[in-house]
């Protein structure tokens, strides 16, 4: 079995502040957007650098998400970069801010995490 990641999807509490933030924030292009009115729910591809893509699904009511970090299902969404100080200049200027940061005892890698509108963690990777 040869498997390659394909996409992640999340579900947002609001789906026009979640757009803002991926797309304009962070800056992820749109490949589709659509509505499905049968499950009153919108649904947006965005394009990763990888040719990956993250899927935005919006619900009427979505439960909260239980826990940070800890809850059991996805625990965090990580990006890799290429440097990561510059990455956290572009944030701080639009009012991101994240944690202090950390290495990878592991890779010896730096990273950091910050949150998406609804609370999720978002890791930014520094690999060079």
């Amino acid at each position: 079995m040869d498997l390659a990641f394909h996409h992640v999807a999340i579900i947002v509490s609001d789906y026009d502040v979640s757009k803002t933030f991926y797309t304009q924030t962070l800056g992820l292009p749109v490949v589709c957007e659509s509505y499905r009115e049968a499950r009153r729910s919108w649904k947006l591809d965005l394009k990763l650098g990888d040719g990956g893509q993250l899927e935005i699904f919006s619900f009427p009511e979505p439960p909260v998400r239980p826990t940070r970090p800890e809850a059991c299902g996805l625990r965090h969404l990580a990006f890799r970069i290429d440097d990561l100080d510059a990455c956290l200049g572009e944030l701080a200027k639009k009012g991101i801010e994240a944690e202090p940061v950390r290495i990878d005892e592991n890779t010896g890698a730096r990273f950091t995490f910050f949150a998406d509108p609804d609370g999720l963690p978002i890791e930014l990777y520094e690999v060079k």
